[in-house]
């Protein structure tokens, strides 16, 4: 099964840069997408978001231009769930699951922090918020593939220049901390795995995912690995091989790509 996560910047930009022509190639199973950056009017009025062979479902951001969730999976799901019973976020459409069986395949988008002070908050009450969601879904009897751009760079491998971004959003001390929680890495902590490190603990240059349009961040690769596959642990003999798509820009994200042996 091969799960393609992407922060697509925008998914009507993301497919004017060849987005969906690309797909077919991948053979994926899903393709989970963050910052659509459309209303769902906007995305059912194109036939472009409803490609053949594949199911769609979103959840779009009520603010106009910003943030929105969504997956095409190539099987219909049991179930759609997007709402995680929070307002603030749910209104910003932030989480989106498709469910079958027993194994149930996330798109997550973690706020930013990165626009202020009020942005960074916002981070902030998300991960309180979230971290005991995941302990229950951990604690359910449930497979879970969480995916998506998570906002945080966990370790310093996970960015070029993590000594100059220790007080920025993003690679905060706390923020940090809470991947560790997590990821179990402190005790008594919830022992979710991330998928890429399992296959490729010490990688740094090709495991980034982002890079600033500032500069020439991406012509020298100084870039930021805050997009993940996070897994049950039940899942981690699953996982097969991660790769990161760069051959073609289609937003300042780039493709990660998993595939698990279910």
């Amino acid at each position: 099964m091969r799960v393609i996560s992407l922060n697509a910047n925008g998914i009507r930009s993301a497919a004017r840069k060849g987005l969906f022509d690309w797909l077919p190639q991948q053979k994926a199973d899903f393709l989970c997408l963050q910052e659509l950056k459309a209303q769902l009017t906007d995305i059912e009025a194109d036939e472009t978001f409803a490609p053949k062979g594949w199911h769609a479902h979103f959840s779009c951001a009520q603010k106009k231009g910003y943030s929105g969730v969504g997956i095409f999976a190539r099987q219909k799901p049991d179930a759609v769930l997007d709402k995680l019973g929070a307002a603030e976020f749910d209104d910003e459409g932030r989480y989106i699951e498709l469910r079958y069986g027993k194994l149930s395949v996330v798109s997550l988008y973690v706020p930013s922090g990165s626009a202020g002070p009020e942005r960074q908050a916002s981070k902030d009450r998300f991960l309180e918020f979230f971290l005991p969601v995941m302990r229950d879904w951990l604690a359910s009897d449930r497979q879970y593939i969480v995916v998506g751009d998570w906002n945080i760079a966990h370790r310093n491998i996970d960015l070029k220049n993590w000594r100059s971004n220790q007080k920025n959003s993003g690679f905060l001390p706390h923020e940090r901390a809470w991947m560790d929680q997590l990821l179990g890495v402190e005790p008594a902590a919830p022992g979710w795995v991330d998928a890429y490190r399992h296959l490729h603990p010490d990688t740094e240059g090709e495991a980034y995912t982002w890079w600033s349009n500032r500069g020439q961040a991406w012509a020298n690769n100084v870039g930021w690995r805050i997009d993940y596959q996070i897994i049950t642990p039940n899942l981690g003999k699953a996982v097969q091989r991660a790769a990161v798509w760069k051959d073609t820009r289609f937003s300042d994200h780039a493709p990660l790509t998993m595939d698990y042996q279910l």
